[in-house]
This record gives C-alpha cells, sequence and structure tokens, in this order.
C-alpha cells in the first residue's frame, strides 16, 4: 500500500507541476465539482451514512455534513479571485518612493493530505478540500476507517468527478493512516484526538512537512447568573444532543451560578462513555439519565446512550479529565465568575469557549482572560459555520487554521517579491565599496535613537 500512496503522490506532483500556474477557472471548476457531487447524490451519501453509524438521520447529515460543505465550496468560489490577487506591502525608504514595489504572491503548495475523522463523515472532508483546491493544490484524502460504506462511496465518487491526479481518496485502517501521515507531502491537515494528532505530527517531521492539526479538549460553556437560565439551557442541550455529542466543539462542561442550579438541572435535562459515567458514580458524582423511563443506560446492542448529566463533578473524575465526545455534560455550579476564568485557565486550552448573559463586562473578561481556538457569546457551534472566520486550535486543541481566508493562506505558499525601481540606489548612495566619508555620514544619520 505505501507503493500505491507514493505512486498517487509522484502523480499529483507531477501533474501539479506540468499545470503551473494555476488559474482560478481551473480551482472554481473543481470547486463546483465537489459542489456537483454532493449535490447531486445527496441521498446516496445519507445512506451510506446512517449505514455507517446504524442510525444517522438524513435531516442530521443534510444539516451537519451536506449544508456546512455546501456553504463553505460556494464562499470559496465567491472570494477565491480576489485572495488571489498578489497583496501589496511597503517597501524600505526611500526605495519605495523611487519606484520599488513589494507585493505577496500566494501560490499553492502542491500536494494535500488531509486525515479526516468518523464523526462528521463528508463535512470533514468537503470542508479543507474547499480551501486546498481554492489554493490551487491537488489533494490526497484519508478519511476513517470507521466509516467505510461512506468511504467507498466517496471513493467511486470521486473517481466519477475528478482524475486520481487532482482528488484521491484512500481508504484503509490505521496502519495505511500511519503510512499515509508519513508521506513526503506539501501539507498535511488531520482532525482527530490530541494523542494521534501526536503521532501525526511525529511522523509528518521526518519530512519536515508543514501540519494544520484540528484536535479537542474539553470545551466549557459559562452561564452567567444575566443568562436566561431557560434559554441558556435549551441552547446547550441542542448542541450537545448533536450527533450524539461526538462534536469536537461539543461543550464538555458546564458552569451554573450555584443558586440556579436546580433550575437548570429540572428545566432542560440534558445529554459513549460508560466507562466515564461508571468512574463518577464509583467516585460518590450525581448522575441523572436522560433517556426514556426504563431504557437501559447502556444499551450496546443499538449502540445508543441516553443523555446524562454529572452533577458536581469532582476535579479527578474521567469525566473532568477526557475529553468526552459523547452524550454526557458535566455541571458545576459556581459562586463567582473568577472561579470560572480560574479555572478554564488553569487548564488546557479548549477548543472553543462558550459564555451565555448578558453582562457586557464579563464578556470582556472572558475575551481577554481566557485562551480558546474560538469562543461564542450567546450560542454553541455557530463560529464553526462562520466561514470568514478561521478555525482552529491552540495547544492540545490543535495549531493553525483553516476556512475562509485563512484557509486559503494556511493551504498557500506567501511568496516575498521585490521589484527595484529603475535607479541603482547602492551606487547613488556610495553603499557599494570601497566605503568612504559619504556612507559613515549616511551610516550615522542611519543609526541613531
Amino acid at each position: 500500500m505505501t507503493v500505491k500512496l507514493r505512486r498517487i503522490l509522484e502523480a499529483q506532483r507531477k501533474a501539479f507541476h506540468n499545470e503551473a500556474p494555476v488559474s482560478s477557472e481551473t480551482r472554481i471548476d473543481r470547486l463546483d465539482r465537489c459542489i456537483a457531487l454532493i449535490v447531486d447524490h445527496k441521498d446516496e451519501l445519507c445512506a451510506a451514512v446512517d449505514r455507517d453509524f446504524g442510525c444517522r438521520s438524513r435531516h442530521v447529515t443534510q444539516m451537519n455534513d451536506m449544508f456546512p460543505s455546501l456553504a463553505t465550496l460556494k464562499f470559496v468560489r465567491k472570494n477565491l479571485k480576489k485572495w488571489m490577487r498578489p497583496e501589496r506591502r511597503r517597501s524600505p525608504f526611500p526605495m519605495g518612493l523611487l519606484g520599488a514595489r513589494s507585493e505577496i504572491h500566494y501560490q499553492p503548495k502542491g500536494v494535500v493530505g488531509i486525515m479526516s475523522p468518523w464523526n462528521v463523515p463528508v463535512n470533514m472532508v468537503f470542508s479543507p478540500l474547499a480551501d486546498v483546491l481554492g489554493a490551487g493544490n491537488r489533494a490526497m484524502v484519508k478519511p476513517s476507517e470507521y466509516n467505510p460504506h461512506t468511504v467507498e462511496l466517496l471513493q467511486k465518487l470521486f473517481t466519477d468527478y475528478f482524475e486520481e491526479t487532482e482528488v484521491a481518496i484512500i481508504s484503509g485502517d490505521a496502519s495505511i493512516g500511519a503510512a499515509f501521515a508519513a508521506l513526503p507531502l506539501d501539507h498535511l491537515m488531520f482532525t482527530g484526538s490530541t494523542a494521534v494528532g501526536k503521532q501525526v505530527m511525529k511522523a509528518a517531521a521526518e519530512n519536515l512537512t508543514p501540519v494544520t492539526l484540528e484536535l479537542g479538549g474539553k470545551s466549557p460553556v459559562v452561564v452567567s447568573d444575566s443568562a436566561d437560565i431557560s434559554e441558556a439551557a435549551e441552547k446547550i442541550m441542542t448542541i450537545k444532543a448533536m450527533n450524539a455529542g461526538q462534536v469536537c466543539i461539543s461543550p464538555d462542561y458546564c458552569f451554573v451560578p450555584r443558586a440556579k442550579l436546580e433550575r437548570f438541572v429540572n428545566d432542560r435535562n440534558f445529554d459513549r462513555v460508560m466507562d466515564y459515567i461508571e468512574d463518577a458514580r464509583e467516585k460518590d458524582g450525581t448522575i441523572e439519565v436522560l433517556g426514556p423511563e426504563g431504557q437501559n443506560p447502556a444499551d450496546g446492542n443499538h449502540r445508543k446512550i441516553p443523555v446524562h448529566l454529572i452533577v458536581k463533578p469532582s476535579n479527578d473524575m474521567a469525566v473532568m479529565q477526557e475529553e468526552l465526545f459523547g452524550p454526557v455534560l458535566c455541571v458545576k455550579p459556581y459562586d463567582s465568575i473568577d472561579e470560572c476564568i480560574e479555572f478554564i485557565s488553569g487548564r488546557p486550552h479548549p477548543l472553543a469557549l462558550y459564555y451565555i448573559g448578558e453582562d457586557d463586562d464579563e464578556k470582556d473578561r472572558f475575551i481577554a482572560e481566557t485562551t480558546s481556538g474560538g469562543m461564542c457569546i450567546n450560542d454553541l457551534a455557530i463560529h464553526f459555520a462562520c466561514d470568514d472566520l478561521p478555525f482552529g486550535g491552540i495547544g492540545p486543541s490543535g495549531m493553525g487554521h483553516y476556512h475562509g481566508r485563512e484557509g486559503f493562506r494556511t493551504f498557500s505558499h506567501a511568496r516575498s517579491v521585490f521589484l527595484q525601481g529603475p535607479l541603482n540606489l547602492p551606487k547613488l548612495s556610495g553603499t557599494l565599496p570601497p566605503y568612504g566619508d559619504k556612507v559613515d555620514r549616511l551610516l550615522t544619520h542611519m543609526i541613531k535613537r
């Protein structure tokens, strides 16, 4: 398989060099083909995803996978020509006054690898692919082996809509993923867990392949005392229940004013990971099971776990240590906003942070005094849908960005170009050897406070 991967890589790299420069028309055509692939085969894609998940509503797939993918592809298509223009920068004095010009030209890097996860199997292929193709690159895509039906269909569809030298879908298990990460690509994007992200980055480092890592972490929500507690609970419930909590920016734990804890839990009872729940139970955590009466909390036959709230968890519980990535939400009471800021700031930077409330001073403090990949105020997860905002993590939650202009730049080489004016400035200024009094006077004038 490694031989096949390298064959595809070399074929794509050769085609890329033969094509250069990559015109805006070619890039738009590739984006259009991605759009057509999704729209023309939406029913087949929904069916394939449902077979992989065992219980994935077509509405969820269309809302979480297809619509965001199409929106991103269309956004890149709309703005592409503007992003491709050379960017003017200032030239040093006095060269800028005498005809010199400084520019940045954004050039495609070549062949970009995309390693996508299983939880949103369509969008996490097309969302980065929009930026990769918009920047003028070729792409090799390694989707998760946990979506075999979706991957099989994507392979067939991409073969119908693209040459293998443009976009290639690679199937296979974790060993194929490891070989993929070790390829001498021109850029590699990985979406997944922090632990696997470290392995991917280590493999890429052998080839000095630049990486963009979109990881995860424990994303907090802070419900202010100024918030409408019922509305806050409804918003959190909606996002926590999305894809059974298996979304990288799904909230993991929620701070609620102590005096409103009972209302929050009783008004809106919330949403894998049964060992986390058992660990909390063994350590005397209060657990609320949010499922139909009589439903077995561990329904392994149907791979269904009802929504769970873990109220007042202790910090040594696994649910407060590990990314949950499932229908579990920890609820922590607090007495002052300072507690929340101190707790969040003392832990690894999350991929997302959410604040719900109407206190402007509190909003400003969370923006200024905490660090996260992205932040939403008075909503959850919507920042991912904002194609004009860069999306990515920081520290353990990732590195680098994609989406929009920043995504275009991530998968482009920012090439500096200096165009000298018509005058021979070194000769005119006396800075050519042999050096004399003229250059001494010039340097004295230049080197000063």
